[in-house]
């Protein structure tokens, strides 16, 4: 028996391939920028143990070195991901979806146990209603991470008239590691993401496209179970 699950209205189906993109460009012209004055790296007193990104990275990828470029493209998505997250965020709270999202008491427990599933060490799923413990978790992260990559690339691109922000994040230097470091996040956030879409197969990644899922039912089931 078969049975059809709403899950993701389409204003939120919406912002996610919308979202996608724009910060896959945001990514990539971030580089561009970065390749004018790629000064971090991992040491360990004079030894450098990794630098990003290396020479060979960008010759690789055949990236160019046009920061001008990068600068342009970098603020116009900028403005696509302020906009698109600020409608997320406000169709969130008055649809009443953030009661899905948000975490509550029980979710960091919880996220344990979805980890020693997704792990195969635990046999069984750990309870969710439309997100489990580590969704709820990591999209309400991503959230704060989005506001924060705003307000550091705000206190970087005018640090005089956004001195606020600039001061708010520690000084030019600091809001430059901590939008970079975000970044570093939202690419370990991808592969992750992209892994666990793998993972749970076609039926839910459709879900992402049409809202809803087909989901086959054992005579003592329910839909939500």
């Amino acid at each position: 028996m078969k049975t059809i699950l709403y899950k993701h209205p389409l204003a939120i189906r919406w912002f996610h391939w919308v979202n996608f993109p724009v910060l896959t460009c945001m990514i990539w012209s971030g580089l561009l920028i970065y390749w004018a004055n790629g000064v971090y790296k991992i040491s360990w007193g004079n030894k450098v143990l990794v630098k990003f990104f290396p020479t060979g990275f960008y010759k690789a990828l055949n990236v160019p070195f046009h920061l001008a470029e990068g600068m342009s493209w970098h603020f116009a998505f900028m403005w696509l991901f302020t906009i698109n997250g600020l409608l997320y965020i406000l169709f969130t709270v008055f649809s009443g979806q953030w009661r899905f999202l948000l975490p509550n008491k029980k979710s960091f427990k919880e996220a344990w146990l979805v980890l020693l599933h997704d792990l195969h060490i635990r046999k069984y799923k750990a309870p969710q209603i439309k997100y489990n413990a580590a969704q709820r978790i990591a999209y309400t992260v991503i959230i704060f991470m989005g506001i924060g990559s705003l307000i550091t690339g705000l206190a970087i691109y005018k640090p005089v008239q956004f001195h606020f922000f600039t001061w708010l994040c520690g000084g030019y230097a600091a809001a430059r590691l901590e939008h970079f470091i975000l970044t570093l996040g939202y690419v370990l956030f991808f592969l992750i993401h992209i892994a666990q879409v793998a993972k749970t197969g076609w039926n839910n990644f459709q879900a992402m496209i049409t809202g809803f899922e087909v989901i086959k039912l054992s005579p003592k089931k329910t839909p939500h179970e």
